[in-house]
């Protein structure tokens, strides 16, 4: 039976949170999508977190509903174009022309299949998690999953996924501004934490009687 003390373990936390090897925009795609969680392309982050912000404000505090909603931007839309468009004709202005990129198939088959890679490396890691090689992930994972459920019925699920989004393009933004103080306070507490899990195993988890095992005979 295996013992455990203070000074069995006294190196030093992880340098990088979580053990990572690699830059944080390499980690998240390293991509446009990464461009855009880390601030590196300001505009299309502060229109995304823009539209974001005024369709929760919409559909939760104006409480509008989500076909009205598209019905009454459709009408406003087709109204512009037909302005747009008639004063075109009497003053010679430029007609109103859809992107290109709105129509191309590579950008829908992109979009597709960064999604369906995303979906699979989720998946991927959940049977990891799900197989116990890990326990203490394990164990942290059925945790967070249990305080996301019991959130989820306190809170919409629209107002979930606006927090889900916002903290989205301001934790990697902020920890990437602040990555050695949060590198450092982080690997404090991972190494206290483990450094509890060691004690907790060799006081209580190892003096849990277990049978005998016996030695399986070759035929």
């Amino acid at each position: 039976m295996s013992t455990y003390t203070d000074s069995d373990d006294d190196s030093a936390a992880p340098s990088k949170l979580f053990g990572r090897r690699r830059p944080v925009h390499e980690i998240l795609g390293g991509g446009k999508v990464a461009d855009i969680l880390l601030w590196r392309d300001s505009k299309m982050s502060g229109a995304l977190l823009l539209g974001m912000t005024t369709l929760w404000f919409l559909f939760e505090v104006v409480e509008y509903k989500f076909v009205t909603l598209i019905c009454h931007l459709s009408i406003t839309s087709m109204l512009i174009f037909f302005i747009w468009c008639t004063g075109a004709e009497i003053f010679k202005w430029n007609p109103p022309r859809l992107p290109e990129v709105i129509l191309k198939d590579s950008a829908f088959k992109e979009v597709a299949s960064t999604f369906h890679r995303r979906i699979n490396q989720f998946l991927s890691k959940i049977f990891d998690i799900a197989y116990g090689k890990d326990l203490p992930l394990f164990f942290l994972a059925i945790v967070s999953l249990y305080l996301l459920s019991v959130i989820g019925s306190y809170v919409s699920f629209l107002n979930l996924v606006y927090f889900g989004f916002v903290a989205l393009e301001t934790l990697p933004f902020l920890y990437v501004k602040y990555e050695e103080e949060v590198d450092h306070l982080a690997g404090k507490a991972i190494y206290h934490t483990k450094k509890s899990y060691r004690n907790f195993d060799a006081k209580f988890l190892n003096k849990i009687p277990r049978g005998p095992v016996k030695d399986k005979k070759l035929r």
